[in-house]
């Protein structure tokens, strides 16, 4: 049995401030530490061992990627960062709090923008968007992997997670606007004859 786990970035100093973050760098708070040395010691309690992580290209998903790696005491393992997984960019909101972004634009419109599937925000992605670059990164770089009975780790964030989540359990559009992906929280899979057992 091949395992697969996505974990989302511990809480981000943005998260914190209620800020949509998108594609910014900002660091884990001491609370997304935190979680991210929970989640370590989670997987380590499951007696969990990979040989590949993957993490998009900014720091929060990074950092907590490292903080796992360290309770886990993996030091020999594949690590590959791309962009595809990095979160949605959310465009003209980006930086904004998300208050301030309901007042602008209203609430209903904030509220489309950030639960529809594919209407994206002024200048950003929708999670179509997202999907659209996540999921033939996943079946090109990560699906092979598994195949070969590679272990992986993701430490990516909630609207690329979100991406990959509908993906693997075949949810609908709107299944996957209900699933929430909590930071620091694992989701494992097992993957075994060529397929996931859901």
């Amino acid at each position: 049995m091949t395992d697969f786990t996505l974990v989302r970035h511990g809480q981000s100093d943005w998260n914190n401030k209620n800020l949509f973050t998108g594609w910014e760098n900002p660091g884990l708070t001491s609370k997304g530490i935190d979680e991210a040395h929970a989640t370590g010691l989670l997987l380590k309690k499951q007696s969990k061992i990979y040989s590949y992580l993957f993490t998009s290209l900014l720091d929060r998903a990074i950092n907590t990627a490292n903080i796992i790696l360290e309770e886990l005491d993996l030091n020999e393992i594949n690590v590959v960062r791309d962009e595809a997984l990095n979160e949605r960019d959310y465009g003209e909101l980006t930086g904004l709090n998300k208050d301030d972004a309901r007042e602008k634009w209203g609430e209903d419109q904030v509220h489309i923008w950030r639960r529809s599937f594919d209407i994206p925000p002024p200048g950003g992605e929708s999670l179509k968007d997202t999907a659209d670059r996540v999921i033939p990164y996943y079946e090109n770089k990560i699906l092979p992997l598994l195949f070969e009975n590679n272990n992986i780790l993701v430490s990516a964030h909630g609207n690329s997670l979100r991406a990959l989540v509908m993906h693997i359990e075949g949810l609908s559009p709107e299944e996957i606007l209900q699933r929430e992906i909590a930071t620091g929280q694992p989701i494992s899979y097992d993957f075994s004859n060529g397929k996931f057992n859901l």
